[in-house]
């Protein structure tokens, strides 16, 4: 169940702690592209929180942890305006020692906001 956390004073940022399994985006499986899909009830209050922001295919900047692992990429959201989904890269894969259908904990922090 995911958590979210609004900014209480200046600094600090706007997170969401869940845990998802990983899955293969069928489209493009040769090319092992893998998300994770942010909880339906977050993703709305993100998109609350970063209505004005306008980035191509209305991605959003977010720091990524799993784990001991922690980089920065986007969110995007799911088609038809269903919730964001998180790619998660190879190396961070395995490094974490995932794979399609396991369950990762994940906190994503907002860099848009």
């Amino acid at each position: 169940m995911g958590v979210f956390v609004v900014p209480l004073c200046e600094g600090e940022g706007v997170k969401v702690k869940f845990e998802a399994q990983l899955w293969a985006w069928d489209a493009r499986r040769m090319d092992t592209w893998v998300f994770v899909t942010l909880p339906v009830d977050e993703s709305e209050d993100i998109r609350d929180l970063t209505g004005s922001v306008k980035r191509g295919f209305g991605s959003l900047r977010v720091r990524v942890s799993i784990g001991g692992t922690t980089w920065k990429t986007s969110i995007f959201p799911g088609s038809g305006g269903g919730p964001y989904v998180l790619p998660v890269k190879g190396p961070v894969r395995k490094a974490e020692s995932l794979d399609v259908g396991d369950t990762a904990a994940v906190t994503v922090e907002l860099l848009d906001v």
